[in-house]
């Protein structure tokens, strides 16, 4: 299996690379993950489960990084047994570029599977894939938001709060420029 792309976040590439490298934060945003630990420099134990199609599963894994790149990319490589259920293998290459808007996520992944979840079809496989991979970029920016967008509202707020009243305080009069605040 295959998949690439990438994904706009509105946060600094800093905030993206900091958010990345945390544990806490990985087992937040990844689907059916109950363990993400750092075990070493760069090497995590990872537990999570998996359901595609029929077949649920436990799967124990490691991610290991390499080629890290602080705050620009890193490359990982991820392996997981799930029992009778099979194993899944893999690698993948992730970056942040900084853009107007915050940072533009780039992702690439190759992934490979046996066992019984192999048995399922590709397309199948692919598709719970996608879906795990949506789930965990939707997520992923749900934390970042929480994490950052109220200093960035408070300083909104600050600069639309400079000169008159608040629009909202001011009469329906005094927002059409006709003045008096005959309500």
């Amino acid at each position: 299996m295959d998949m690439q792309g990438t994904r706009q976040l509105a946060v600094t590439q800093q905030q993206a690379w900091d958010a990345l490298n945390d544990p806490e934060m990985l087992k937040k945003c990844l689907p059916g993950c109950d363990k993400f630990e750092s075990t070493g420099d760069g090497q995590y134990a990872v537990s999570m489960a998996v359901k595609v199609g029929p077949v649920s599963a436990k799967f124990n894994g490691k991610v290991t990084l390499s080629e890290v790149q602080p705050p620009a990319s890193y490359k990982l490589a991820f392996e997981g047994q799930g029992g009778v259920a099979g194993f899944g293998k893999g690698a993948s290459e992730v970056s942040l570029a900084p853009n107007d808007a915050g940072c533009e996520l780039g992702y690439t992944v190759q992934a490979q599977v046996g066992g019984k979840v192999a048995q399922l079809g590709q397309r199948l496989i692919d598709g719970a894939a996608k879906s795990m991979a949506d789930d965990f970029f939707k997520r992923f920016d749900q934390e970042l938001q929480a994490l950052h967008a109220p200093a960035a509202a408070e300083a909104t707020d600050a600069v639309a709060g400079e000169g008159d009243e608040e629009p909202a305080k001011r009469s329906w009069r005094e927002r059409l420029g006709l003045g008096g605040k005959k309500d």
